[in-house]
């Protein structure tokens, strides 16, 4: 019989990484599963070693121990790092390692629309699928849209002020659960022939932030409006509220984004991928609301 090919999920203990390890489980042997983390004392790291997936320490910014991680692995799901500015530099090592182990394959988590997307946050993207096309490894490119869970951050002010402030205008958002991007992550890395594609990946549906105030209101039985300002307004109001500064800058950038179409897709291809209809943003509020 053949053997499975070794998968490698960098970032494993992270949030979607739990998630594609979950689902990966679903199809693939715990044997033919290696996780990457940079601490596997970690309570995430050793809950993922007891289902029997191998652990190994894959430090974006340690080169010295990837060459031991990558040892043996035929595909690899590179997740995007989350050290703003360090980011293409941290992920140009993974690159780098990957092809001196012959992998066979790297699917990176991207952004969606890297290419034309207006967002700050996309440049160390388009850096690193520059790197990718350069390195000579065979690659796929997964450009996750938004997690409808990053919006659920901004419901505990919104509440305590009845009102989600926002810089978005009309902008939809075209969001799915973290659990769905996983889902497809893992779908991609566990088989076919996925060499070449870029993926933009979208939830089935959009919404505007007016829409989002509106829908977590008649969930929380809370009155939640939605107030529109201007970027730098907006950016002004979340540092007074007590946000970091970089967390302000990255809230504003979106909202900016958004109102130019950043986040908006309807080409259908994350349902696709995970074969059935994506997370509703309904479902994700229930589950943040309990109710």
């Amino acid at each position: 019989m053949p053997t499975m090919p070794k998968l490698l999920v960098t970032g494993a203990t992270g949030q979607l990484g739990q998630h594609v390890i979950d689902a990966l489980l679903e199809t693939v042997p715990a044997g033919a599963i290696v996780a990457g983390v940079r601490d596997p004392a970690k309570d995430a790291a050793r809950a993922i070693g007891e289902k029997g997936v191998a652990l190994r320490v894959a430090d974006y910014s340690r080169p010295e121990t990837l060459a031991a991680a990558l040892s043996g692995v035929e595909r690899l799901l590179l997740i995007s790092g989350s050290e703003l500015g360090r980011r293409a530099a941290q992920h140009r090592n993974v690159i780098t390692a990957a092809k001196d182990a012959g992998v066979g394959l790297i699917a990176y988590t991207s952004i969606l629309h890297a290419d034309t997307s207006p967002l700050f946050l996309a440049a160390e993207h388009r850096e690193t699928e520059a790197d990718l096309a350069k390195s000579g490894v065979p690659f796929v490119l997964l450009r996750n849209g938004w997690y409808s869970e990053v919006y659920t951050w901004r419901l505990p002010l919104a509440l305590e002020r009845g009102q989600l402030m926002g810089a978005a205008g009309e902008g939809r958002i075209s969001s799915a659960a973290r659990a769905d991007y996983a889902r497809a992550a893992a779908a991609v890395l566990a088989g076919g022939e996925h060499a070449g594609r870029i993926y933009e990946l979208a939830g089935d549906t959009s919404f505007t932030l007016a829409d989002f105030a509106a829908l977590a209101a008649e969930i929380s039985g809370r009155a939640i409006g939605y107030r529109n300002m201007d970027a730098e307004a907006f950016r002004a109001a979340v540092l007074a509220a007590g946000v970091p500064e970089i967390f302000a800058k990255i809230l504003s950038d979106t909202d900016a984004g958004v109102a130019r179409g950043a986040l908006f897709d309807e080409g259908g291809e994350l349902a696709r991928l995970i074969g059935r209809p994506t997370t509703p943003l309904r479902d994700t509020l229930v589950r943040f609301f309990g109710a």
